[in-house]
């Protein structure tokens, strides 16, 4: 049976988040979960639990099962074979929604948005909210 990792640890080796202290940080701040238990980053992690962990922007919430324990950061194709994700669709809905809304917000260089940009904004900004 293989060792267990340190949450902040594996979250960074199977790349849910870009640094380790990223990773860290949002088991600081009480969003990393496995059930209704809080995680600490030095927690023991162990294949099978299911985390329960924030997006590393944006509102959200996703859900990522455990398959195999790594400590060093990987290639890609490794990382997916280590974890499992199973987030709920209506949430990545949701996260396409923001990410679309937070785009129009950022289209140009021109400062302030346009009458129109606006409108495209606050339509989206209603679609996510409702």
């Amino acid at each position: 049976m293989s060792e267990p990792v340190r949450v902040d640890k594996w979250m960074w080796a199977v790349r849910l988040f870009k640094t380790r202290g990223l990773a860290a940080k949002a088991c600081e701040t009480g969003r990393v979960k496995v059930g209704e238990r809080l995680l600490k980053a030095a927690s023991d992690l162990r294949g099978g639990e299911l985390l329960d962990l924030p997006f590393p922007e944006g509102p959200g919430t996703r859900t990522v099962r455990v398959l195999g324990l790594i400590d060093k950061r990987v290639g890609v194709p490794e990382a997916r074979a280590a974890c499992e994700e199973i987030t709920p669709s209506g949430v990545t809905e949701q996260r396409k929604i923001w990410s679309e809304s937070r785009a129009l917000r950022l289209i140009g260089d021109q400062g302030r948005p346009t009458k129109k940009n606006r409108r495209q904004i606050e339509d989206q900004k209603r679609g996510f909210f409702e």
